[in-house]
């Protein structure tokens, strides 16, 4: 669920100071340090590395991989454009079969031209049950994909799959070289080939990931030909660093950016986002998986005030993984804090207060752990306030502080202050968290959640062509969630970042749960141009 809902694993080590080896250049003017870095090259500063590179295995399904390209793309409104495709889809009447006309003259930037081909070796590679892609089931719908000669691509649906033509932003890999490597552990893994606008020139895990223009790039070489993202963990670390000079933008929780809002030669940008903070209730757990528990946390938590606090109001309430201003969102479902219906509905199951004023029903005491990530302000400062809720209601919550190394051993059992989201169409984020099918897979469904309606709803709701019909089995989710929530949904956040104030074009999409990987104001990175 983490990112995408796809975890980004967690750096390991903090970014050493950056250099571009015989590229490197001097501090950034702009906002500290001194002398001028080159205007063809940036640092930023994100929280999180993935796991891969290759889109096979997951990496940039939601487009803006930077190595790759999808057959389309998403554009500054979130509206799909052609990308290695040439045109939009020709869509069947029966919505079962996507006909994609493909660009010409696109090549790898190994020079070997891109084909029709690779597109389906692509799809047909992460729909094979071998192949470790933790995302398989957002393609369910696919049936085959066929190549017609080496300029047109057909999809074939077994059902009518509404955002379809969403999901073909995944990125396309070379046939004629991921072909020929195990897909799980080859080299392509750490060192991809693409047809995107810039190429991979180095990953120091836990440090860095290094890109240059790509010359061969059919949209035109990029005018920063140096591009770098350090991977630091910690966001009082990233901060100072950005500070130092030695970052010329990074993505921050929204109390650090407050700092550098006044500051000349830097310029905030505020990223709406479906990005939200939960906790994780596993359903085997005695208490955190008592419905009675679930629902009283649920109204016991003041999410207004960890907006207000915590993200010094960059962000709302959450009550599901559909934010309040999606169209998609179901009225009626906002959950009001309420200490003292929190406190009757546990009284009324059973679990009475014991002499320390914590909870006991049965034997068992009302306590159980809550992890977080290391580093991670945004997620302790959630994960303390959730636990102060908690026990004004009598629920004892300890917060931990782990990797995810640590943490994922755990998920089973342990509550976790997780994070998810994607953007655009509620089958992308909600089937991966919820179906039962799921539970236990990974980051997909953490809380091990199983509930028959839900299950149902996610299904009628993935194979209908009808949005009435579509809006109606996500509105039974959503009401199913206020009954039994296997999470308790805290916020949606905003993404703040700060970047100096050098290059021209610069802009912001609709973003997902993703740390600013393949988001923030460098989502399109390859348009920028140095301001004259």
């Amino acid at each position: 669920m983490m990112g995408r809902s796809i975890r980004a694993a967690a750096a390991t080590a903090l970014a050493a100071a950056l250099t571009f080896g015989a590229a490197a250049c001097s501090k950034p003017g702009a906002g500290g340090g001194t002398g001028a870095r080159a205007t063809d090259s940036a640092v930023v500063g994100i929280a999180y590395e993935p796991e891969t590179l290759s889109p096979l295995l997951g990496y940039g399904k939601d487009g803006n991989s930077k190595i790759f390209d999808g057959l389309l793309a998403f554009d500054t409104d979130m509206r799909l454009r052609p990308a290695l495709a040439a045109a939009l889809p020709e869509v069947s009447d029966d919505r079962l079969t996507y006909t994609y006309r493909l660009r010409k003259g696109v090549q790898f930037s190994d020079g070997e031209p891109f084909g029709a081909e690779d597109v389906v070796f692509t799809y047909r590679t992460i729909l094979d049950k071998r192949t470790n892609n933790p995302s398989r089931t957002e393609l369910d719908a696919v049936e085959d994909v066929q190549a017609v000669g080496d300029d047109t691509v057909v999809f074939t649906l077994k059902y009518p799959y509404a955002p379809f033509a969403q999901r073909t932003v995944l990125p396309i890999a070379p046939e004629h070289i991921a072909g020929r490597q195990d897909v799980n552990t080859g080299e392509f893994t750490t060192k991809p080939v693409g047809t995107g606008p810039y190429v991979l020139t180095g990953w120091s895990k836990g440090e860095e990931i290094s890109f240059k223009a790509n010359p061969r790039y059919w949209g035109g070489a990029p005018a920063v030909k140096r591009f770098t993202m350090a991977i630091i963990k910690d966001d009082d670390v990233r901060a100072t660093r950005l500070r130092a000079g030695d970052l010329d933008g990074a993505v921050l929780p929204p109390d650090l950016a407050k700092g550098f809002r006044n500051e000349p030669g830097r310029k905030t940008y505020e990223a709406t986002t479906y990005d939200y903070r939960t906790v994780t209730l596993p359903t085997g757990d005695k208490v955190a998986g008592d419905t009675a528990v679930r629902r009283a946390l649920d109204i016991a938590v003041d999410r207004e005030a960890m907006v207000d606090a915590i993200l010094s109001g960059a962000g709302k309430p959450a009550y599901g993984p559909v934010p309040t201003g999606s169209e998609w969102f179901t009225r009626g479902t906002e959950r009001t804090h309420d200490l003292d219906a929190a406190r009757k509905i546990l009284d009324d199951a059973g679990w009475k207060p014991g002499k320390d004023g914590i909870r006991v029903k049965d034997g068992v005491r009302a306590a159980f752990p809550l992890w977080y990530l290391t580093g991670d302000k945004l997620r302790q400062d959630h994960a303390l306030a959730y636990a102060s809720d908690a026990k004004k209601a009598g629920i004892d919550i300890t917060t931990k502080a782990g990797t995810w190394e640590v943490i994922e051993p755990r998920m089973a059992h342990d509550a976790v202050l997780a994070g998810g989201g994607a953007p655009g169409d509620p089958d992308f984020d909600q089937y991966l968290l919820l179906h039962s099918a799921l539970a236990g897979d990974g980051f997909n469904n953490m809380a091990h959640y199983d509930n028959p309606a839900v299950d149902k709803a996610l299904a009628a709701g993935r194979r209908s062509g009808d949005k009435a019909a579509r809006k109606a089995a996500y509105d039974t989710v959503q009401r199913e969630l206020v009954k039994n929530p296997a999470y308790t949904f805290l916020t949606h956040i905003d993404h703040v970042y700060v970047v100096n104030d050098t290059w021209d074009g610069l802009s912001t999409q609709v973003e997902p749960h993703d740390h600013g990987l393949a988001s923030g104001p460098w989502w399109n990175v390859e348009d920028w141009t140095p301001k004259q």
